[in-house]
């Protein structure tokens, strides 16, 4: 690595707030410096817990994430935010508006918040974000918050992502029944009814549990909690940071904690190889082979499997 980057990557380790988002700007354009810079850093440890915020359009995800900043920070903690915002389809451009609701934070020397572009990802997430996740664990973030664009009924991959995951409701948005249509009794560690100020609220919280009652958890599993919250006010904030703490700890006695972190790992290192496999198919002979035997396969002397294993045996 040049001097440069050596100077980011020590700077990134002692917190200095530039030296992180210079780290992170690297990671997100993907320059090829990146896998040097995370060399660097194999051999840290990773501490922090990760926390993933996701829901639908409309259901705070961005103030209860604000709130938790505020509730965390009283404890503590130095908490760094990833907020993924969905890019345009025609200027490949995102808001970014996360920063205006997080603004009481931005002179907070304890926490950092990074707006991440999903440039066309579907899944809720970026696709830097493992990546973006170890740069601030080296930079000493406790907590890292990860939330996501608002999701519909698949894009889950913040489950993958996330040691303890939030799913967010609000009253009037659907019953228990598409609660579990959309999955989030699979993919939710706590479940949050956000903006309980709103009529509806007894009833959706009461609909989501009876869906979790009827999923039938074993014994030593994880039972989701079905909170309450009203992001504007702060009010269910501290019982929800409670609930994560519990989590946190089920996590390390069960072991699940190690099992998703490893299954973590697994799904980082897949990635980032079939990006490389991807990129070779697209320049050189790589690019070369991939035509030759597409043509073979238009002239019918071969077929699309047989290509496929010759392209991956040549690879």
């Amino acid at each position: 690595m040049t001097r440069d980057l050596v100077q980011i990557v020590a700077g990134a380790r002692i917190g200095r707030t530039r030296d992180v988002a210079r780290l992170l700007s690297l990671i997100e354009d993907g320059n090829p410096s990146v896998a040097a810079l995370l060399a660097e850093t194999a051999g840290d440890t990773p501490s922090a817990r990760i926390v993933g915020i996701t829901g639908s359009p409309g259901v705070g995800k961005s103030t209860l994430t604000s709130a938790l900043v505020g509730v965390l920070r009283a404890r503590g903690e130095r908490v760094g935010v990833l907020a993924i915002d969905p890019s345009s389809p025609f200027s490949g451009g995102a808001l970014l508006g996360d920063r205006i609701r997080m603004h009481e934070h931005a002179t907070d020397e304890g926490v950092f918040i990074r707006s991440m572009a999903s440039r066309g990802r579907l899944g809720g997430l970026a696709a830097a974000v493992p990546q973006a996740i170890r740069a601030l664990d080296v930079a000493g973030f406790t907590t890292i918050l990860l939330e996501t664009v608002g999701v519909g009924q698949s894009e889950i991959d913040v489950a993958a992502a996330a040691d303890t995951c939030l799913v967010l409701l609000a009253p009037g948005m659907g019953d228990g029944i598409q609660a579990a249509k959309a999955g989030i009794l699979e993919v939710a560690d706590i479940l949050v009814v956000n903006k309980a100020d709103r009529d509806g609220v007894e009833a959706t919280v009461r609909e989501v549990r009876s869906m979790i009652a009827l999923s039938g958890s074993g014994a030593d599993a994880w039972t989701s909690p079905v909170l309450s919250t009203v992001a504007t006010t702060g009010d269910g904030i501290d019982v929800l940071c409670d609930a994560i703490s519990d989590h946190e700890r089920w996590l390390a006695v069960s072991g699940e904690g190690e099992a998703r972190r490893l299954r973590r790992s697994r799904d980082e290192i897949e990635a980032l190889a079939l990006a490389a496999l991807r990129s070779r198919l697209e320049t050189g002979t790589g690019r070369e082979r991939l035509d030759h035997l597409a043509r073979e396969v238009l002239e019918g002397t071969t077929d699309a499997y047989a290509a496929a294993a010759a392209l991956v045996d040549g690879l």
